[in-house]
């Protein structure tokens, strides 16, 4: 099994703060910036930020489901964590100044891709599609906080 790593980026029209306040609030903001591929979502603890947990269904291919329940840590300043409890899959969101009234979000995720010829179109193909999906997120939030 290899480690798959996707990661998308994008520089927002709004401050810092503004933009991981938008990212942390999973009761509110962060459902209205999932497109179709996600499904089933859900707060089952907090809501806000570091101890949150948080279920959704991510559909990235039209055989490919994942049942996502996602517990969200802040190690550091600007950095929300998501650990799936049901796989290997971490995804890091993290929010940095870019400039007056600018903040740059990267999301980073990471998990163990299956094995044998599978894993090796898992590798190939599947960052470019999360790498998608997660644009469409990624333009939503710069369409949310940019108002």
């Amino acid at each position: 099994m290899a480690q798959v790593e996707a990661t998308t980026e994008r520089v927002v029209g709004a401050d810092a703060e503004t933009v991981f306040d938008a990212l942390a609030d999973y009761s509110g903001t962060r459902a209205k910036l999932l497109p179709e591929h996600f499904s089933e979502y859900e707060v089952r603890e907090g809501g806000d930020g570091e101890g949150t947990l948080v279920h959704w269904k991510l559909q990235a291919t039209s055989k490919r489901v994942r049942d996502c329940l996602l517990e969200v840590s802040e190690p550091t300043d600007g950095e929300l964590v998501e650990k799936d409890r049901n796989s290997s899959m971490v995804t890091t969101w993290r929010v940095t100044p870019a400039g007056e009234g600018k903040a740059r979000v990267v999301v980073h995720t990471t998990w163990q891709g299956a094995g044998g010829i599978g894993g090796f179109f898992e590798k190939t193909f599947a960052p470019k599609g999360l790498g998608r999906i997660y644009g469409v997120v990624l333009d939503k939030l710069a369409a949310e906080v940019e108002k």
